[in-house]
């Protein structure tokens, strides 16, 4: 089949995957939309709750392994709309719907450029297309349950919108609930310990500290204090003050070095909500970076968290369509932003594999 033609087919499919509700949990019809999608390509699909994936023809485990993944579930709808959110329109060639930037376009973008090579004998490198569930809600049933049972991954392309630029890294999300305990007494008396007031040099301690290592397209950890709780009535001490920290880790610490450093500095209990939703960072001179770069990417770095967050082998997020109009009203992307994408896809990849360096050999010497 020419590039051509499985583009427009693609684009056809796209607009059946916006006309059925896919909010994460409820995947199940667009999974059974792309396993049939694959399976009429003669690829032998796979699926395990609403993950559906494939492998190239001539899969060999002596090479080294892509993951090309985005996702299929949607966040809801807002009050904004005014078009119908399941009903794919075409306008001028724009194509409006729930979930068509987001990340829709990068979904299929990325499933023609794994059908492309997906019959080829001779390549450097492994493909698997993975288009994975839960990724709005950062689900434990998406792709962080299917991982194990695709072997080993040497390199991730994440399609999620970026204009075709190259997210070389992304930032983590921890969730902090700090509690400060006080003692609770009549606050007409000098009796009790004011949890709130026992919490402040904490509450400030986030909101000015600043980490010592920044990283190059991240910029500093960031800590926001979104949510505090304390007290029950004007005359009682309260005896307990809670409050919650939104934390946003850069590719220079771990999650839980950043955890470990911030139980270092306060004095209130700390629990994470998690740790799994790790930041990324790729070295500029990884092959997909310089490939990248070839191409005309610019390289930038992610402050929305995606599911390459999940993942703990070397990646880099890229794909059609535009991060601001994800999450918005009479979201849309335009018909040759996917055309383009599947383009710059394929010439990515192409520069992973000449006659004298293949991707194994790259790879491998990363390792």
């Amino acid at each position: 089949m020419s590039l051509s033609k499985l583009k427009e087919e693609v684009i056809e499919l796209l607009k059946e995957l916006i006309a059925i509700q896919s909010f994460s949990k409820e995947e199940d019809k667009t999974a059974r939309l792309i396993h049939q999608f694959l399976s009429a390509h003669q690829v032998e699909a796979n699926q395990d709750l609403n993950n559906v994936w494939g492998r190239n023809l001539y899969f060999d485990s002596e090479k080294p392994t892509i993951i090309l993944n985005s996702h299929h579930d949607t966040v809801k709808p807002n009050s904004q709309w005014k078009r119908d959110p399941f009903n794919a329109t075409i306008e001028n060639d724009i194509l409006y719907g729930l979930g068509g930037n987001d990340a829709g376009g990068a979904l299929v973008s990325l499933l023609a450029t794994f059908l492309h090579y997906y019959p080829q004998p001779d390549l450097g490198y492994n493909l698997i297309y993975a288009a994975t569930a839960e990724e709005e809600i950062s689900g434990s049933s998406g792709l962080e349950h299917l991982l194990p049972s695709l072997g080993k991954l040497d390199l991730g392309i994440v399609g999620e919108p970026t204009g075709m630029d190259m997210a070389v890294a992304e930032k983590g999300l921890v969730v902090l609930d700090c509690l400060v305990r006080g003692k609770a007494g009549h606050a007409a008396r000098s009796t009790g310990t004011n949890a709130i007031t026992q919490a402040l040099k904490d509450l400030e301690w986030f909101d000015t500290y600043e980490f010592k290592l920044q990283s190059k397209y991240l910029g500093p950890v960031k800590m926001t204090i979104t949510v505090i709780n304390a007290g029950s009535q004007h005359n009682v001490i309260p005896e307990i003050c809670e409050f919650t920290v939104d934390l946003r880790t850069t590719d220079q610490y771990s999650n839980q070095e950043v955890v470990d450093l911030i139980r270092h500095h306060v004095s209130c209990e700390i629990t994470p909500r998690s740790l799994r939703l790790s930041p990324s960072g790729i070295p500029e001179d990884h092959p997909v970076v310089v490939a990248g770069e070839k191409t005309g990417c610019m390289l930038f770095g992610s402050p929305t968290s995606s599911d390459q967050t999940l993942m703990k082998f070397p990646s880099v997020k890229i794909g059609p369509g535009i991060s601001e109009r994800s999450h918005t009203a009479d979201e849309y992307i335009k018909l040759d932003e996917i055309r383009l994408g599947i383009d710059r896809y394929i010439k990515i990849l192409d520069q992973l594999l000449t006659p004298k360096t293949t991707i194994h050999e790259t790879v491998a010497k990363r390792l």
